[in-house]
């Protein structure tokens, strides 16, 4: 049990014996002969006063001493004691939301029971769907990105400032996409790392793994030799990130084995953001975005252009547009990608970013199947029954309007698919996808292209209402739809009988 638990329990007992007295925070201060500043602390969890402080407060508040400092609770509040002490309370990274784990305790205390029950709530969805420590803080993540639409300019500036020191000796330009070639250079010669690219091609077990960073003081990075060479880019251009922005906390391997705390996450996240922002300057980027936007009609060309002029990944090109579109052009967005095993019927949302409130039912208790008429499945499907493509450039792009059966919400979607590289049984498509409202068409010129399909979209085909005759990609009975429309036919008979 932590420091930081005891005195959180205190505080939320002396605010709620304070409460239950009738006290304000100044006739209490003047009781106890303390101040108030000094009393806030302590009921925010901050502080734990000492011993002759607590006999005051407790005879204040008529309460005896032992009551006091007793970390046990009423019966009634046994969740939120154990919720308090869980180890993913304790993770949850309050300050990047702009909160302190006492501010939290200051809401639940003024409905403790209730809140106790609502915390016992939340607790048994997590077992029930098996959702880990990991899985919460990697939520908490994408929220923080979310509430800040994925767009962090002192991120943004400190690529500026990378690329402007290294201006001279390297020749970097603000303008001008950077070659592998000196990244690798910078690394190696700023920052004393050695590039191995043999040891994981000749290590079968590490094969999964792009990369590999054993540190030191000189550290080694090892890279899996089968990456194309604008994956390795972005592997450089990360690991840039993390020695720029003195980064300690971090995963060493990519994929991450595990994260252990936000703060990891958080590093690893800034640390891939600083590396496409490298990759593909702002300022170049964002000229790019007005002229493909300002097309009259819908054309793939200057999007795959843009792929190889900058010589990123599909995802690390649409990834790009959900940081910049939104702060830039004032439009709303989505990221989503979708894997999908060949020969398989299942398709996985394994990463999402949901800026503009579509219906995504991505949780992980949920066994169902996503609508097949989403462009991120279409493209999937597509790859499958075309064949894979020896280039990346041949890969399928797509775009289409897509509406959703049930509600107005539109979105013009436009995504890659492509082989997975180190799991070749394994499809992957992106897809960025832009809230359709009023003003939408004077960003996006092309959204009125006649050539750009229609569909008629859903959330999972279990909730859908579509017949099998109007849609022949269903993959699974409405189940869910017929029990809401029983549950609905229930309440009206028993409304007619009332």
């Amino acid at each position: 049990m932590s420091l930081d638990f005891i005195n959180i329990i205190f505080g939320m007992k002396v605010r709620q014996a304070r409460a239950e007295a009738g006290l304000t925070l100044s006739e209490f201060a003047n009781l106890c002969e303390l101040s108030p500043s000094y009393l806030t602390e302590i009921e925010k969890g901050r502080k734990y006063p000492r011993t002759d402080k607590i006999v005051k407060m407790a005879e204040a508040l008529g309460k005896g001493y032992d009551d006091l400092v007793s970390i046990a609770l009423d019966p009634s509040l046994t969740y939120l004691e154990s919720t308090l002490s869980s180890s993913a309370l304790q993770r949850f990274p309050f300050e990047e939301f702009g909160l302190e784990a006492g501010d939290l305790i200051s809401l639940l205390t003024r409905q403790p029971e209730r809140a106790s029950a609502l915390l016992h709530a939340i607790l048994e969805i997590s077992r029930r769907y098996n959702l880990t420590e990991e899985e919460f803080l990697r939520a908490a993540l994408r929220s923080y990105q979310e509430i800040h639409e994925n767009y962090f300019p002192e991120l943004e500036e400190a690529a500026l400032a990378f690329t402007a020191a290294h201006a001279a000796p390297y020749g970097l330009t603000p303008t001008a996409p950077v070659e592998l070639a000196t990244l690798q250079a910078i690394l190696e010669t700023q920052y004393g790392y050695t590039i191995d690219d043999a040891t994981i091609a000749q290590t079968p077990a590490l094969r999964g793994y792009r990369s590999i960073v054993l540190p030191g003081r000189a550290p080694t990075l090892l890279i899996n030799s089968a990456l194309y060479s604008r994956q390795v880019k972005f592997v450089l251009a990360r690991e840039l990130g993390y020695c720029y922005l003195d980064l300690k906390e971090r995963s060493l391997t990519s994929a991450p084995e595990r994260a252990e705390t936000f703060q990891q996450l958080l590093n690893d996240y800034k640390a891939a953001y600083f590396g496409g922002a490298l990759l593909m300057p702002r300022a170049a980027f964002l000229d790019d975005l007005q002229r493909f936007f300002s097309m009259s009609a819908w054309d793939a060309a200057p999007l795959v252009a843009m792929l190889t002029a900058y010589n990123v990944t599909p995802e690390m090109l649409l990834y790009r547009f959900s940081e910049l579109a939104p702060q830039y052009f004032g439009v709303k967005l989505h990221f989503l990608r979708f894997h999908h095993v060949l020969g398989s019927r299942e398709y996985h949302l394994v990463k999402q970013l949901n800026m503009n409130r579509l219906l995504v039912p991505s949780g992980i208790g949920l066994d169902e199947h996503h609508c097949r008429r989403w462009l991120s499945v279409r493209l999937l499907r597509e790859l499958e029954a075309q064949g894979i493509p020896s280039r990346v450039e041949e890969m399928p792009v797509g775009v289409q309007l897509s509406e959703f059966v049930a509600s107005p919400d539109r979105f013009l979607s436009i995504g890659f698919a492509r082989q997975m590289v180190l799991s070749p049984e394994v499809t992957s498509s992106v897809s960025v996808g832009f809230r359709v409202d009023a003003d939408l068409h004077n960003t996006i010129r092309f959204l009125e292209d006649p050539q750009i399909p229609r569909v008629l979209i859903n959330e999972t085909c279990e909730r859908c209402p579509l017949t099998l005759d109007q849609c022949r990609a269903r993959a699974a009975e409405p189940t869910l739809l017929r029990a809401r429309e029983a549950d609905l036919a229930r309440k009206l008979a028993l409304s007619q009988l009332a």
